[in-house]
Order: structure tokens, then sequence, then C-alpha cells
């Protein structure tokens, strides 16, 4: 039981998801941890000995709490007691929690660790009137995003506590910290605009005076933490000791895949540069490579502030729903222009905007004369943009609109000098710089959420203002594309040499994933570790042009060094079976790569074992960014399709022996070992004596079909009907097991559990439906999707078995219809 001790929490969790009103969830500030989140926060902890007091603030269903006390039954020798604090305000989680807390203290008491719980059912700001304070020694988190209201009952509790601060998210942590012991720890999953901006200054200084951050995780993917919510919120994870003695160093990490613990890029940063000395806005830099370092650098070679300058940064003064009644569609003599984020194009501003959805003008009389702005030539830039698009700042150069003022609308900014325009070159130059690739890597190191707040742009430093003039004069009026306009941003202002090879090392990146995707690789290929691998099997470093791709022969460890060296990507070690078996054996499979061109009879577990670009690949590569590419890339699919088809007629094969002794084999593709597994192991385990009806084959249709055996049990298939991959018979109990192996294709979902019920209609025995995967970690991805009077069986821990529903274990489910007897083993 303690094994699935989250898995059987998070289970609890879906239901609920499913269950509960999105927009009440909303409200609440409600977005639940899925389990492999929860175990890898619990893995952050670094002192887990002695008497235990846990806090858990937000507890929801339990699977924080869950997954803590799961690590310390990992390694439960140093620790003598337990006990864990819980907070929930929804009514509707309390049995589930009640009952997750219950079964850690038993699983805690059975390997005599003395265990306790307090549920807490109120809310844990609005718990300070009555509570007094407990120290804890650890807390785990992941508290509700919402903003808080500045007349709400919360906000004045927090005042009377001298908390000055603008989310729940925040409120909690600083509540946190105030109850944890002198070097107790938390870890906590919150979004990253705490980071920077003017609103979460009193937060961040707070924070950083009373933890010693030791650990930060980002995510690659907004939308990895909390996927199944549909939650694009850009989010970290840290892990603090609460103490006044900094450390020299705080480990970054960064994930790009689904599964946390199968890929992190590591780095150890000095405190200094995650959190600048003289920085008084108390910043904080997230940056997971040394390439990616040598921006911060580099930004911080320039002298100049925006004051030294001569210029300002403000918010666009026109809130366009409070000046309604002046707002014009069209232009005439009583209006000026109005400038829409729509205006914005390519560095400059076009007006009037082509198919305008927004007004194009506003009226000028003495109520809207205060909030606009004198002609000139100003540069304004969108306030909003995600992580995911290519720009985070995108400026425009706005000249004289031949008017007696201008309009400016509230999500803009606009750069301007004193309240009026500036010098044009000035304009462009500033314009330039805002646009380049050097601008936009260093500012997504501090920036953590979808606004580009005025205030982040007046802290940085800028050239100076000749040099801005300068750049400005050089580029004129005329359109560059991003790589020309780096190249006149890197000469004219003498960027250092690290600098630019980090630039283009993200481009070479983004030019990889545009060459898988082109070649049609499976979406899970996608990323940045396989593209990384194509570079280092090309060995196109960051300056090196794709038709000076050549193939040397690489072993994993030696394409991870290169990442390293070349890339400045640090990764785990324990990643290298990852790049193996989730890059480099599809890789194989779609003739991209060769292994051992040198000794192909190489054993296995060889450490020679190596990879090496396919010649036709390496063909393909060399075109690339060429007018022959598309022709290349026609020839390569034919070519490597003609590649597969002469594989695969020489399949290799697995020895399988069925419960009954009786030796099969499979083909060595798809989901087969799996198959192997659930009849060398699930079936003699819970289905002993069974006989197997249909087996398919990831290389033929099936293996086994026993069609006359269906028709004596009276059951007729549709021919063209999609069968499971395993059908058993167990007479014992009358039961037919259809069993699915997940490996490639999803779970028994709800979509799948009706066609299966609607294939095997005409059968009179009981029907169990049984999902299997190959491990606990593939399991966690799937759960959601998982229907309900279902098993769930783990091909990695065999003895244990899933039900997802728990009415009965491993039995049949009748329609309401029809009479039965309830079964179980």
């Amino acid at each position: 039981m303690t094994t699935f001790l989250t898995d059987s929490t998070d289970i609890n969790r879906i239901q609920f998801c499913s269950r509960l009103n999105l927009n009440q969830r909303s409200e609440l500030g409600q977005f639940f941890t899925p389990a492999p989140v929860a175990r890898f926060m619990a893995k952050q902890f670094s002192n887990l000995s002695g008497n235990i007091s846990l806090l858990d603030p937000g507890a929801g269903v339990g699977v924080l709490t869950a997954a803590f006390v799961e690590r310390i039954l990992a390694n439960p020798n140093n620790v003598k007691s337990c006990f864990i604090t819980a907070y929930e305000v929804e009514s509707a989680f309390m049995s589930s929690l009640r009952k997750c807390l219950t079964d850690c203290c038993v699983a805690l008491e059975e390997r005599g660790i003395k265990a306790n719980y307090y549920l807490h059912d109120e809310s844990f700001i609005k718990s300070l009137v009555t509570n007094s304070t407990i120290n804890f020694t650890h807390a785990i988190l992941n508290p509700p995003y919402k903003k808080i209201s500045s007349q709400s009952i919360e906000k004045k509790i927090l005042s009377k506590q001298g908390i000055d601060t603008v989310n729940f998210y925040s409120a909690f942590i600083w509540l946190t910290l105030l109850q944890l012991t002198e070097n107790g720890e938390i870890v906590a999953i919150t979004p990253r605009s705490f980071c920077n901006g003017v609103y979460f200054r009193p937060f961040r200084q707070a924070f950083l005076n009373n933890i010693a951050l030791n650990k930060i995780h980002i995510f690659e993917s907004r939308s990895a933490a909390f996927a199944e919510d549909n939650i694009l919120q850009e989010n970290i994870i840290f892990h603090g000791i609460k103490s006044k003695i900094k450390r020299n160093y705080v480990e970054i990490s960064n994930n790009s895949e689904k599964d946390l613990d199968e890929l992190s890029e590591l780095r150890c940063v000095p405190y200094s540069e995650v959190v600048e000395a003289n920085d008084s806005e108390s910043f904080i830099h997230i940056v997971t490579n040394y390439l990616e370092d040598a921006l911060r650098k580099q930004m911080n070679k320039f002298s100049s502030t925006l004051n030294e300058i001569g210029l300002a940064v403000s918010t666009g003064p026109v809130v366009d729903f409070r000046l309604k009644s002046a707002l014009r569609t069209c232009s005439d003599e009583q209006s000026v222009p109005l400038i829409y984020p729509e205006s914005i194009k390519a560095g400059k501003v076009l007006f009037p905007p082509n198919n305008a959805r927004k007004a194009i003008a506003i009226e000028k009389n003495q109520d809207t004369e205060k909030w606009l702005v004198q002609p000139g030539w100003y540069v304004l830039t969108k306030r909003f943009s995600a992580k995911e698009e290519k720009r985070r700042v995108v400026a425009a150069v706005c000249s004289p609109l031949d008017a007696p003022a201008l309009g400016i609308e509230n999500h803009l900014n606009y750069y301007h000098a004193k309240g009026q325009g500036m010098n044009p070159d000035l304009a462009r130059g500033l314009a330039v710089f805002l646009n380049s690739s050097l601008f936009d890597h260093y500012f997504r190191q501090f920036s953590g959420h979808t606004q580009v707040n005025a205030t982040d742009l007046r802290r940085i430093k800028y050239p100076d203002k000749d040099d801005l003039i300068r750049l400005g004069s050089q580029i004129g009026d005329f359109h560059f594309d991003q790589q020309q306009l780096d190249q006149v941003v890197h000469q004219t202002l003498s960027i250092m040499s690290e600098a630019t090879k980090a630039i283009e090392a993200s481009k070479r990146i983004e030019e990889a994933l545009a060459i898988l995707k082109a070649i049609s690789t499976p979406k899970e290929q996608q990323n940045e570790r396989s593209a990384l691998c194509l570079l280092a099997l090309a060995d196109i470093r960051p300056e090196t042009p794709w038709h000076q791709a050549t193939a040397p022969r690489r072993r994993i460890t030696e394409m991870m060094n290169w990442f390293r060296d070349y890339y400045g990507k640090q990764y785990a070690p324990n990643t290298r079976e990852t790049v193996r078996r989730q890059t480099m054996h599809q890789f194989v499979q779609m003739g991209i790569v060769v292994e051992n061109p040198d000794q192909p009879e190489r054993p296995i577990n060889s450490p020679k074992w190596c990879y090496q670009i396919h010649q036709q690949a390496l063909s393909l590569l060399q075109s690339y960014g060429s007018e022959q590419w598309e022709e290349a890339r026609r020839n390569y699919t034919v070519s490597v399709t003609n590649l597969l088809q002469d594989r695969n007629r020489n399949i290799p094969i697995i020895p399988v022996s069925l419960p009954d002794g009786q030796a099969i084999q499979l083909s060595s593709g798809g989901q087969n070992l799996l198959i192997k597994d659930i009849l060398e192991n699930f079936c003699p385990r819970f289905t002993p004596g069974g006989l197997v009806l249909y087996v398919g084959d990831a290389g033929d249709k099936f293996i086994i079909n026993e069609t006359q055996k269906f028709r004596e049990m009276g059951i007729e298939l549709d021919p063209h009907g999609k069968m499971p991959d395993i059908v058993l018979y167990y007479e014992r109990q009358d039961w037919l097991v259809l069993i699915e192996a997940v490996t490639s294709h999803g779970p028994i979902n709800l979509k799948r559990h009706n066609e299966l019920k609607q294939l095997f209609q005409s059968c009179h025995k009981g029907l169990v439906f049984v999902t299997a995967f190959p491990s606990r970690k593939e399991m966690t991805r799937y759960l959601a999707e998982i229907s309900w009077e279902t098993e769930v069986w783990v091909a990695d821990q065999p003895e244990h078995l899933i039900h997802f529903n728990g009415e009965r274990f491993l039995g049949p489910y009748h329609n309401s219809d029809n009479s039965s007897s309830k079964s179980g083993l």
C-alpha cells in the first residue's frame, strides 16, 4: 500500500477534477498538484530525521502530504515521529483528505514511526485569528493562485500581521515562513511572477530576508505543471531553509519533459548572480546554463540608465473603457490618432491598422487632453506577451502622425523624452536594441509572467545615448530580419563573443527542432533533448553553418559532454538512459542514425556502443537553409521509407512462455516486451490457470486467435472491431479478462472502455478490463485518462494491482439491468 500512497491519492484528485465546477475552483484558486510533481517536490527536502512537524496549508485531497510521507518511508530509519498539520476549506475534499492523512499515519506507524495529524477545515489565513503559531520543521505547499481583494477579510488579517502582498500564493508562502522553525525547510510550487515586478517587491524582500534559497526548478512549458487544468502559468518549484545565512550557490534545474525525473538540466549558480547585491528591487534571476549567463554579464556592461539617456518609459495613459464616449472608429477634425497593440508591425507603427478591430481615434477635448501625448518620435512596446511567443519584448518606432496629439492605449508602454518626443535616430536605435535577441533572452531570465512592465524596463541598463543614435542611423527606415538586426546590434555595440555564442546556440536549437518537425519525427522527439542529439551527431556548433555538417561517431556520454561544452546544457548523469531510450532509439528506428557502424555486432552492454548520422540524413542536414532543402527533404522521405521497409523484412523475435507452458514468438517491435511481461507475470499471479484466447502482435495482426473457443462461449466478434492486446478466459471465476498494453498507445479510457463493451456485447461472461503499464512512471502520465471500473497493472511492480473505483477488486461490472453477484479475489 505504501508504494502507491501518492498514486491512490492522485486517483481521488482526478475524480474531483472531473466533478468540480471549474469556475468554483478558479474562484478559490484551486489547482491540484499531479502525483509526479508532488513526488518531485518531496525529493527536494534535504533533512528528514528526528521529530518532524509537517505543514500542508492548502492540502486539497492530500497528494503533497502523501508524497512527503512516501519520501520518509523510503528511508525511515532516522525519523522518530511525524506530526502532520493540514488546512483545507473545500468541504467536498474532507472525506478523501482525512482518509489520505489516516493512511499516511498508518503507513508511518507500521514502520515504527510515531504519527498523528490535525486537519483544520478553515482558511489558513483566517486561522491566524484563532490559532497560536506552531513551529513546523517542514512545509510543502501548492498555495491558491488568486488576487487578494483590498476589501477582503484576508487583507485585513494580513495587514495586522505586517504582510503586504497582492496574491494568496505569496501570502501563504509568507505566513508559512513565519511559522517555520529556524533551519526549517520549505518546498513550494508557485507562479514565477514574484521574481520581478513592483507589486511583489515587499514579498520578495521578506522572502529573501527570511530564507536561504537552495534550489529552483523551472518548467520549459507553461502548461507542464497543471496541464490537466489547462493552466497557462509559468511555475517554479523552490526549496529553501529558514536562515539568515545565505548559501554560496543556488542549484537551478530545468525540465522540458513530462517526466520530471527523466531529464533535468542542472547548474550551481553563485547566489550573487541569482540575487544581485546592489539591486534595490531584489529581482530573482533564473539562468540554467553558462551561455545564458553571458547575456546577463553583457547587459550589465551597458552603462546607462534611461534617466542618463534623457528618456523615461511609461504605461499608455488611455484606458479605453473609461473614455468610451470619446473613442472613434474613424478620424475626423475633432479627433487624434489612438494607437493600440494591433498597430505594431515589424518594428514600426502601422497606422491606421489593416482591418482595425479597435477604435483608431479619440476625441481631443478638455476631458481627454490630459491623457494624450505631444506629437513626436516615440518607441512603443506591447505590455503583454507569453513565454512561448517568439519575442517577449516587441518594440516599434512611432513617427509623428501629422496630428496635434497622440493617444497611446493602456496595453502599450511608451518611451519618451520626459513627456516629449525624442531624436528620430535615438528612437530607431532604441527600438532595434529592444527587438534584439540579446535583449529578449536577457528579459526572459527574470520576467516570470505575461506582462512587460514599465518598472522592469526602467531598471535595465542601456547602451549610452550616442551608441543608440549610431545604431539607429545604420538601421534607418529599412526592414531587417532578425538575423540581420542582431548582426548590426552585435557589431555596433561590440557585443561579447560569449553573448553572441549564446544567441547563436538558441538559434541552432530552433533550427534543429524545425528539421525534426519537417521530417515528421513523433511529437515526443520534437524537443530540446532530441535537437541537441541531432546537433551533436552532425557536429553543428553554435557558429557552424549547416552545410558544414559532418558525421562523427559518438557515445551517449560523449554527446552529453558535447551538449555542455558547446551549448551550455549540463544534464544530470542519470539522464543517459533517457537520451538512449527516448531519442536515440527512435532515431535508429526512423533511419536518422545507425548504431555501431564500426562494429555492428558489438554487445549491447559495451561501453563503446555508439551512434552515427546516416549518410542520407547527413546529406539532408547539409542542405538546410539552402534552395535545395525542399527537394532534399522529399528525396530523404522516399529513401528512408525504402530503408525501413528493407529493415522490417528481418525483424528479430521475442520468445514468450504462455501460462500453460506453450511457447510462442513475438516480433521485437511496439508493445511486445510488455505483452511478454503480462503473459509471464500478470497471468500466473492474478488469473492462474487462465486460458489465453487472443494475443495481438506489433508485427503481425495477431499471434493467437482462438476463434473456435470464442464461438463455443457464444461470443460473436465483429471482424472489423479493434481487439485488445490480450484476451484471457479465467474459468475459475467465469471471467473474460481484456488487457491493453500501454507503450505507444493510451490506456483503457472511457471511449475505449465503451468500444470493448460493444465489441464483446454478445459475451455472457463477466468482463474485466485491465490496462498494463511498463512502469509506475508511465502510469502516472495517464492517470487522468483511465476509465473507472477498470484495473491497472504495472510490470516493474508486478505484485500490485490498482483498482479504479473501489466497489470491487478485479471483478466484472454488469449493467444495472443484469443481475450478478459481487466477485473478488
